[in-house]
């Protein structure tokens, strides 16, 4: 009867959202006005040069553009923004938009998708509940500001779940090291609080019901702090029920709680059902039920019971998520459980103590700042393991991703499971690991190290934007072609090649993802100038400050060590680029290059787009290296890819971008010219080096 009720909750919840006067507006793509409640923390994404700004929120009033009428509605929309001041929205605060209205994508559970201009228009202020959520996140983060950049960035997240100040390097670390879980919050978060508040309340000596009605009063300000929104709840409730099994020790009673909460749970919020992160924490919390407990007690046979019950955990965890995981990302992480199990350890003080520097910012900022110096020890420490176990070689291992994969991934599992429980098995299984081990460890010593020796041009991976270093013949210096979305990722990889002076830097367009990451590349390296496309104006003048700049002009040519560089576009002038200028219009105004080596050429194009390409074709020399234009997106121009000859082609695109990049279109008409295809999102740094005969591409992954 439960299930039968839900499931006719959740036909109507459905009914609600697909249809009535928003969903007409979206599926005619229709502007109108509404009027909007926010129901969760807003998402800052970089798309091209703009920021935009991801706000969920709840429509309960609409009138379509030019209509006096008004409806009342209650369903759930998603904003685009880009005006940087939607950041600053606190969830319950009521607003009022006027946007396009859009169908959203991928069957999320929602009424439309409102694409926004302008600041928001706030009609009414956030909740008590919410302004008091705020103000202490606030002073955490005050609390916070004066730790170094990861320390900072973490600390907030591991306490009360804020992420923005995250950068993209450090929230991809995480991913591939398999700790994003600690960046947000989780029954886990909940178990360290009530483990604190029980053993304080203790110490006092107090009673066991008194104790426990402190614990509850403290959960409730927990999940006030950290936003009482559907996911925390739901991480609450998960988390609870796993931990409060594993640790009264009924496993048995633990799994009919879960089946009921996840029930309640998709009855009150129906889109869960459609969640990976839902899915996700049922998976979790039952590998904590069924696979912990018989795995514990079996280490605590060989092991001390404080690690047993941390492998046993971690791995039971990570094997739950396993073929889930690998249908999002097409990756398996190898090293998840050894980045886990090193991070543990300092998860409690940190988040303890963090917790405990947020309580103490509202009235004493000073003696805050105290508390959370050792919380970002603690915290620079997770961040470490994170940085470190990506960075190490096959962190991940590729694997199929969608439905095959999940299905060799359950099989990997139940080998594994198979495997630990028949001794021969297991003989045989470590001897074959340990020699794959010793092969791998001997190819990785005979092979050459990062950075190979003689490289001539290195396609950094910097995630979904470009950067390019072209060695000049001189040792420590480079030429540095766009600098990516971020400035870490860039000053990485030119760390890593030893380069110390960079005599021209060339930002081929002002969009972020080739910008962004000026401030790494002059990080603790001497910059002498910049040079820009004729129409930028000021646009990409942001760290820049006290450099020559030039712009570019067709036939300009620079000569720098081996390296020759001549301009052959943009070649016609137009009036400035502006914010209002269209996205095409800003890539076809890319500086494209023809870099000239004693052992290569190559041919560096921005993110020309086809238009500008068929242009520019009859200027096209033949060349040794493509950096494929516009990280290989679907508009290329045939003609122009095939003037180039090239044998190499380099695509720089980010992993499991929002564009799709690089189109398989593209990747198909590439192989059909006969060009051999390597992608900064698979392969990480791609390195150009001289070999006999020809060229070769050295990867760092």
């Amino acid at each position: 009867m439960c299930v039968a009720g839900s499931a006719a909750a959740v036909g109507v919840r459905v009914a609600a959202v697909g249809s009535g006067p928003v969903r007409a507006a979206a599926a005619g793509e229709r502007r109108g006005t509404a009027e909007v409640v926010v129901t969760g923390d807003p998402l800052v994404t970089h798309r091209g040069a703009r920021q935009t700004v991801i706000v969920r929120a709840r429509a309960e009033v609409f009138g379509p553009s030019g209509d006096m009428g008004r409806v009342r509605v209650r369903v759930p929309v998603l904003l685009v923004a880009y005006d940087e001041r939607w950041r600053t929205l606190v969830p319950s605060t009521r607003v009022r938009v006027t946007g396009k209205f859009v169908p959203p994508r991928g069957g999320e559970l929602l009424a439309a998708v409102i694409v926004v201009r302008g600041p928001p228009v706030a009609i009414g202020e956030p909740s008590r509940v919410q302004r008091a959520a705020e103000h202490v996140r606030a002073r955490l983060r005050a609390a916070v500001a004066h730790l170094p950049g990861d320390q900072r960035a973490v600390l907030p997240g591991l306490v009360v779940g804020d992420t923005s100040g995250l950068d993209r390097s450090l929230t991809e670390a995480f991913r591939t090291a398999g700790l994003t879980h600690l960046l947000v919050v989780s029954g886990a978060n909940l178990a360290i609080v009530i483990g604190a508040v029980l053993g304080v309340c203790g110490f006092l000596g107090a009673r066991r019901r008194t104790a426990t009605l402190v614990a509850v009063g403290a959960v409730l300000v927990f999940v006030v702090v950290v936003r009482p929104e559907p996911s925390v709840l739901r991480a609450t409730v998960m988390g609870l029920i796993g931990l409060l099994a594993l640790l009264s020790g009924r496993q048995r009673q633990g799994v009919p709680a879960l089946c009921a909460a996840v029930v309640v749970l998709v009855l009150l919020d129906p889109a869960l059902a459609r969640s990976y992160g839902f899915a996700l924490s049922v998976l979790a919390t039952a590998g904590l039920l069924v696979l912990a407990p018989p795995w514990r007690e079996r280490l605590r046979r060989r092991l001390p019971a404080p690690l047993a019950d941390a492998v046993a955990v971690a791995a039971a965890a990570q094997l739950a998520v396993a073929p889930l995981l690998v249908t999002l990302s097409g990756e398996l992480g190898v090293l998840a459980i050894v980045a886990n199990l090193l991070a543990a350890p300092a998860v409690a003080p940190a988040t303890i103590l963090g917790a405990i520097a947020a309580v103490t910012a509202l009235v004493a900022l000073p003696v805050a700042q105290v508390i959370a110096w050792p919380a970002g020890l603690a915290v620079g420490w997770i961040a470490g393991v994170a940085r470190t176990t990506a960075a190490l070689p096959y962190a991940t291992l590729p694997w199929p991703a969608g439905l095959p994969g999940a299905a060799a991934a359950l099989a990997a599992c139940v080998a594994a499971v198979l495997i630990l429980r028949h001794r021969a098995l297991l003989v045989l299984a470590s001897a074959t690991l340990a020699g794959v081990a010793v092969a791998v460890l001997l190819l990785r010593a005979v092979s050459p190290g990062w950075p190979p020796p003689g490289w001539l041009l290195v396609a950094c991976d910097v995630g979904q934007g470009d950067a390019l270093v072209l060695a000049t013949g001189v040792a420590g210096q480079a030429v540095v072609v766009d600098t990516g979305p971020d400035p870490h990722p860039v000053d990485g990889c030119l760390r890593r090649l030893n380069v110390r002076t960079v005599p021209l830097l060339v930002l081929t367009h002002p969009h972020a993802d080739h910008t962004g990451g000026v401030r790494g590349v002059r990080s603790g390296r001497s910059v002498h100038t910049v040079l820009t496309t004729p129409r930028s104006g000021a646009r990409d003048g942001r760290d820049t400050g006290g450099l020559i700049r030039h712009g570019s002009h067709p036939g300009q040519t620079w000569r720098i060590g081996a390296l020759t560089l001549t301009v052959l576009a943009p070649r016609i002038d137009g009036p400035p680029l502006t914010v209002a200028t269209d996205g095409t219009t800003i890539n076809d105004a890319s500086i494209v290059l023809l870099a000239r080596h004693p052992r290569f050429s190559a041919l560096l194009t921005g993110d020309l787009e086809d238009d500008a390409q068929r242009a520019l074709t009859p200027h096209v020399p033949p060349v040794d290296v493509l950096k494929v234009p516009h990280h290989g997106s679907k508009t290329q121009h045939a003609p122009f890819l095939a003037a180039t000859r090239a044998p190499l082609a380099l695509v720089s695109a980010g992993r499991d971008n929002d564009y799709g990049h690089p189109a398989p279109t593209t990747l198909t008409l590439l192989r059909s010219l006969h060009m051999r295809v390597h992608r900064t999102d698979q392969q990480g740094d791609l390195a150009i080096v001289p070999a006999r005969p020809g060229l070769v591409v050295v990867t760092r992954r």
